[in-house]
């Protein structure tokens, strides 16, 4: 479900089906192909039958200070699945069962407002303990995914990227590849040895807007209740400019942050040191 108040109850973040996903990444000329559910896996269970698709997640998690990040976490099981769950709401067990487990994971939309407010001790941490970073988010905008491009090269971290897509029409128009790369093991064996690049495009206004729409239309064809909320349609446009202003001032505001701070707190650790 969305996370706006209110409509958590109503709508969902994207409505398409499974395996409608899968197709059109396959026609789309993915190799591979993943899903990161929020905190679910449910939606994706229904494509492990395919030999090219991995189970992944983007899980929901809180740093010890109180901020919310989301962690990318990928080729799982259902029992990992259930394990990140339970410890989501504590972080250093979190990254010590991932750890235990050998589970490659990223730190997402690092430059992004989405998830509120963020803390120098936040991006102390993700130097600390997080081994790639997603560097190309297919609905972020520009200036967000390049601040995360060189926080992840000044620390010498693995990059993913993803199109993030909640509709059909801006899946897999950004991605990750491995060179040479030829099958799932290898894949991923990349990422952990830092030779995945990114590619495709980033997130704008008018992807952003059409995005939005195209989930509203959705809620009312599935809840006919909901068109009482038709008229509010009009305002999208608005509100998607405003998001576009606060993520690109958001992004600027840490990348000089950081930039100023880069030789005194933000510092690349050994994976061995990860708590």
């Amino acid at each position: 479900m969305c996370t706006v108040p209110v409509l958590n109850r109503i709508c969902r973040e994207s409505y398409s089906d499974p395996l409608a996903v899968y197709e059109v990444l396959k026609r789309r000329g993915m190799d591979l192909v993943t899903v990161t559910d929020h905190d679910s896996i449910d939606a994706a269970e229904s494509l492990l039958r395919y030999p090219d698709f991995f189970l992944s997640e983007e899980v929901t998690c809180y740093t010890p200070g109180g901020t919310e990040l989301h962690m990318g976490v990928y080729d799982i099981q259902e029992r990992h699945h259930l394990q990140l769950q339970r410890r989501r709401d504590d972080l250093p067990s979190l990254l010590s069962y991932l750890r235990e487990q050998a589970l490659f994971f990223s730190i997402n939309h690092v430059f992004s407002g989405l998830t509120g407010r963020r803390t120098d001790a936040d991006f102390e941490l993700f130097g600390e303990c997080f081994p790639a970073v997603e560097t190309l988010n297919g609905q972020m905008l520009q200036p967000c995914n390049d601040a995360a491009g060189g926080f992840a090269s000044r620390l010498r971290k693995a990059v993913v990227g993803g199109s993030d897509a909640h509709t059909l029409g801006s899946l897999g128009l950004t991605y990750t590849e491995v060179a040479g790369a030829r099958g799932r093991q290898d894949f991923l064996e990349g990422l952990r040895q830092s030779r995945s690049v990114v590619a495709g495009r980033s997130g704008d206004y008018w992807k952003m807007t059409g995005t939005v729409c195209t989930i509203g239309w959705h809620l009312m064809s599935a809840q006919p209740f909901a068109w009482f909320l038709f008229p509010l349609m009009a305002a999208v446009p608005l509100v998607t400019l405003a998001n576009v202003l606060y993520e690109t001032a958001f992004a600027a505001k840490w990348r000089r942050r950081l930039e100023g701070l880069s030789t005194v707190s933000i510092r690349p650790i050994q994976p061995e040191a990860i708590p």
